[in-house]
Order: structure tokens, then C-alpha cells, then sequence
């Protein structure tokens, strides 16, 4: 390393956010990037370790040390190269990855860890400043031809590494757009759509054709997509949202977290909401159901709608502030997250379980909750208990319920496939990702379950090396 006493010299500078006054009147990104100096800076902390335990728990396996030490010296296109030969959309997963390797870095055992994600986001958006980011050259093609469906980060990773391999490919996309969650799941002051448009452009260049519009099994039939391709890739992500079925669900004013955001990212871009029910919070209490990163979004995007109050509550009990025994490193430890959203306006609450909704009028106007605590008794897993005498209530105009995901849809492709599913409800596959039915693969949420984008791009990767094994007998394509 070109400094190996970096980390003692220098400290970790955390990313800079737009004064909050300022940011929470639009939806451009939250973050101010950095300055190509401070970023050197930074880069000059990642130490020599004999182990890099920061590569192995990336689901990528991205080359941070070596492009940390590129970065350092000021040699920002070989920086670029690693971080592109891993990663096919690292100025995503600079922005929204939670960073599974800053948690393993091994400075963080007893100081603060190297800014990794932000390292990368400096590195990657250099290349689009300079005009390095451009399209692939495909040499050759090798007459094979595959269908994508799906163009969140699975199937558009797995795509552009086919495409780089020679085979035709084509994505179907049942929304307007491509994108997938990056476009309709994520609001905009965390991922900019112009961000994926930028990187869309440079793949269609290469040669990708993107359908969208499409539903396959409706406006296009199973069995002609089978008979039109050599093989289908599965990527329709885990879109079957988790419900709370208690007294009241059916009132006026109770969303899904996803229909909440794909509405409002819709109204961002100023796509068509067609014949959709307005969702919107202006001026009303809003209660969000869920204390993960979805809730957290829903948190920042009822704010810039000008919510009166926002209350986030979360079933599980606050997490500690640092690491515990519990989970100790180098793996992802189970800690307080404050986002941006929270600060931007919000009261956040813990073990706390809603036994109904009430309301008036068929709209809701309260939720009924109760406090819970989680305790051992002879099995080794903890038991939820009610607390008594803890009951109280909340006013809400609007509950927003952000419980998580089931698996992937089931009724249109899955069930025309006769797909055989896992017993979470998802596409089951053999270590190839190939599903029960020849010729037919999947990778992303929809194979694995809901999960991290970084995970997606990987399960991507993972797969497009397995098709073009299946296709041509053997394959150069990298495995994660």
C-alpha cells in the first residue's frame, strides 16, 4: 500500500449530506459527493491486511483493497477497471449498499472503518465524468439467443454479462421503464433515475434490446417466449408483499409500502398513474408499519409530501448503538440505522405490536398497539409476549405497511411454467439456477428471496456464467 500508516494520520470523513431544509423540499439525492482530494484521502486508510476480510463478505467479491490503493495514488482508471470487472452497477450499490464490507473492514475492530461504499461512488462517477464509462465493443456473436425477464439488478447484471459474451439479449419489462426496484422501489433523493438511464443507454449501445410494456403471459404468450429463445432468465424479483390481516385491514387508508413508493416515484418522473388511487400524505398522520429500510423510505418520501407527523414502529426491540457479543466481527452486526429520512423528521419506535385498526366512515383513524417483549423459555429461539397493561393508541390517516416480502408472484409466468417452488415460495433451482423446467433459469429476489441489491447484481452474474455454460458447453463468463 502506498501508505501504511494512513489510518493513523487520517480520519474517517462520514459523506456529507444537503443541509436538511434544503433537501427535504425536493427528491434529488440526499448526499453531496465528495471531492476527488478527500477521496484520495480516505483511500489512504485502507491498511495492508494480511486477510481482506472486507473482499470476502462483499457479494461481489470486489477488489477493494487493490482499487483503494489505485485510488490513492491517483491512478483512477485502473481504479475504475477493478471496480467495473466486478461490478455492474457500482454507482448503485455506492449509494444504497449497506455496506456489508465496511462492517468487516479490520480497522473497525477498534477504530472507525475505511469509507469503502463511498470510495467506490467516487471512483465510478469519475469514470462517467471523463467519459469512461463507454460501450463494449462486442467482437463476436454466437447466434444464441436469450430472453431477461425482469430489468431490476439481477436481470439487467445478468444480461449485460451474456450480452459481453456473445448471445442476443433481450429484456421484458412489464413497466414503462426498465429498472425494476432501482427505478420504482427507491425513491429518487437516494438513486436519481437519470443514474440509471446513463448506464441503460451505455448497454443498449452494446446491444441489449429492452421491451418494456410487456407482461409476459398476457401481451406475450409463455410458450412463444420459449419458442422465440434459446433460454429464459427469471429475474421478477419478490414482489408478494407480507400483510398484517387483523381487525380493520379493509379501511380507507392502510397502503402497501411498495404501492405507496411505486406511486410516488411514478409522480417524481411524471409517468402516467393511469386509473391508480392517489396515495398522498399531505397533512395527514402518517403511521409506517416496519422498521427496515423500505419503512425508512416511506419515512423521507412522506415528508417531501408534507405529512403532518410521521411515526415509524417496528415489532423487534431497538437495537443497541454498536456492536454486541451477539455478532461479533467481522459479521453484519444487527445495529441502530438512522437514515437520512429519520433525520429529516420522525418519531421511531420499538417493540411494538398493532393489534387492529379502527376508523370512521370506513377510513382509518387510529391504530390500537400494544407493547411486546421477547423472551427465552425452554426453546433457544425467544417467544413474542404482549406486555400487560402496556396498550395504547395512535392517530393515523394513513398506515403504511412495510412487513417485508413473501416470495415472488406465483399466478401468470410462474404458474403457466409449472415452475417447482422452494418452501419459502420461491423459484426452486439446482446449483446452476436452472429451474424444474429445461432451459429456464432465475437468479435475484425471485430465487433467492428478498434480499440486497448487491446480492441481485451477484445472483446476476452468478447466472449469466451458468446460461452460457448451458449454451456453449463451457464459459469464460466470472463467478462471484
Amino acid at each position: 500500500m502506498g501508505d501504511a500508516r494512513g489510518f493513523l494520520k487520517t480520519p474517517r470523513q462520514q459523506a456529507k449530506y444537503r443541509p436538511i431544509k434544503e433537501r427535504i423540499k425536493d427528491y434529488k439525492d440526499v448526499v453531496s459527493l465528495r471531492e476527488e482530494r478527500l477521496s484520495k484521502e480516505q483511500a489512504s486508510r485502507c491498511m495492508d491486511c494480511g486477510t481482506p476480510f472486507c473482499h470476502g463478505s462483499c457479494p461481489l467479491g470486489n477488489y477493494i483493497p487493490e482499487w483503494n490503493d489505485f485510488l490513492f495514488h491517483g491512478n483512477w482508471h485502473r481504479a475504475l477497471k477493478l471496480l467495473e470487472d466486478t461490478n455492474n452497477l457500482s454507482e448503485v450499490t455506492g449509494r444504497v449498499c449497506p455496506a456489508l464490507c465496511e462492517y468487516s473492514c479490520v480497522l473497525a475492530l477498534n477504530s472507525d472503518a475505511v469509507t469503502i461504499r463511498e470510495n467506490e461512488l467516487s471512483i465510478i462517477e469519475f469514470g462517467f465524468k471523463n467519459n469512461l464509462i463507454r460501450p463494449k465493443k462486442i467482437t463476436h456473436r454466437t447466434g444464441k439467443k436469450v430472453a431477461v425477464v425482469g430489468s431490476g439488478p439481477a436481470g439487467l447484471s445478468c444480461a449485460v454479462q451474456l450480452n459481453r459474451a456473445g448471445h442476443s439479449v433481450t429484456i421484458f419489462e412489464r413497466d414503462q421503464n426498465p429498472g425494476g426496484i432501482l427505478r420504482y422501489g427507491i425513491p429518487d433523493f437516494k438513486l436519481e433515475k437519470h443514474l440509471l438511464d446513463r448506464r441503460i443507454a451505455v448497454w443498449k449501445k452494446e446491444g441489449i434490446a429492452f421491451k418494456t410494456g410487456i407482461d409476459i403471459g398476457k401481451g406475450y404468450k409463455t410458450e412463444k417466449l420459449l419458442e422465440d429463445f434459446d433460454v429464459v432468465c427469471l429475474c421478477c424479483g419478490s414482489r408478494v408483499p407480507r400483510d398484517i390481516n387483523i381487525e380493520g385491514r379493509n379501511l380507507k387508508g392502510i397502503h402497501f409500502a411498495m404501492d405507496y413508493l411505486i406511486q410516488s416515484n411514478k409522480r417524481v418522473s411524471k409517468e402516467s398513474l393511469a386509473n391508480e388511487v392517489a396515495i398522498d400524505t399531505k397533512g395527514k398522520n402518517v403511521v409506517v408499519i416496519g422498521g427496515g429500510d423500505t419503512g425508512s423510505d416511506c419515512v423521507g418520501t412522506a415528508n417531501r409530501q408534507d405529512a403532518a407527523r410521521v411515526i415509524q414502529i417496528e415489532i423487534m426491540p431497538r437495537p443497541a448503538e454498536c456492536r454486541t457479543k451477539d455478532y461479533p466481527w467481522p459479521g453484519y452486526p444487527m445495529i441502530l440505522k438512522n437514515t437520512s429520512s429519520h433525520e429529516e423528521g420522525s418519531v421511531r419506535d420499538w417493540s411494538v405490536l398493532t393489534k387492529c385498526f379502527l376508523g370512521e366512515n370506513g377510513s382509518l383513524k387510529k391504530l390500537c398497539c400494544v407493547r411486546v417483549e421477547f423472551v427465552k423459555e425452554n426453546s433457544s429461539c425467544p417467544v413474542m409476549r404482549e406486555v400487560a397493561g402496556s396498550e395504547f393508541e395512535i392517530e393515523a390517516d394513513l398506515a403504511i405497511i412495510a412487513a417485508g416480502f413473501l416470495h415472488t408472484q406465483h399466478d401468470g409466468l410462474v404458474k403457466e411454467l409449472d415452475l417447482k417452488l422452494d418452501k419459502r415460495g420461491n423459484i426452486e433451482t439446482d446449483f446452476s439456477y436452472m429451474s424444474s423446467r429445461e432451459k429456464v433459469f432465475s437468479a435475484g429476489d425471485m430465487r433467492r428471496g428478498q434480499s440486497l441489491v448487491v446480492w441481485a447484481i451477484a445472483e446476476g452474474r452468478n447466472c449469466a456464467h451458468y446460461i452460457d455454460k448451458y449454451l456453449m458447453g463451457e464459459s469464460s463468463l466470472p463467478l462471484t
